[in-house]
């Protein structure tokens, strides 16, 4: 997890690029902790298209008194992947959770369900 406020007010989450591993990062739960005001509190999440131009797209639009917590049920995202605050001064907790496949393992179990067909 992270933590986005007024003095940090982004987070990048980024492997190694020789890393030859599949990552997922998967966004769980956005919520508002303690400190916070009953202002607008807005996430957004930056990556890039296919096109490699950066996209912000807003996942997130907190408020104190009625809305202070967000389930994204598991939000997959690849790697590399900016949160950033928008809007608001938090302090704003993102939790999830990181995949990492290796790749001779995913082979590995391809050959194993090919070998059980026949």
């Amino acid at each position: 997890g992270c933590e986005l406020t007024a003095s940090t007010k982004s987070y990048t989450f980024q492997v190694d690029e020789e890393d030859d591993s599949d990552h997922i990062l998967a966004l769980s739960v956005v919520c508002l902790t303690d400190g916070a005001k009953d202002e607008c509190n807005v996430v957004e999440v930056v990556g890039r298209n296919h096109e490699n131009q950066e996209i912000a797209v807003p996942v997130a639009n907190l408020k104190l008194s009625c809305q202070p917590l967000l389930s994204l049920d598991n939000f997959k995202l690849q790697p590399p992947v900016t949160f950033r605050l928008a809007a608001g001064s938090g302090p704003v907790h993102l939790a999830g959770w990181h995949q990492i496949v290796h790749r001779e393992d995913a082979s590995f179990e391809e050959d194993d369900d090919l070998s059980e067909e026949e």
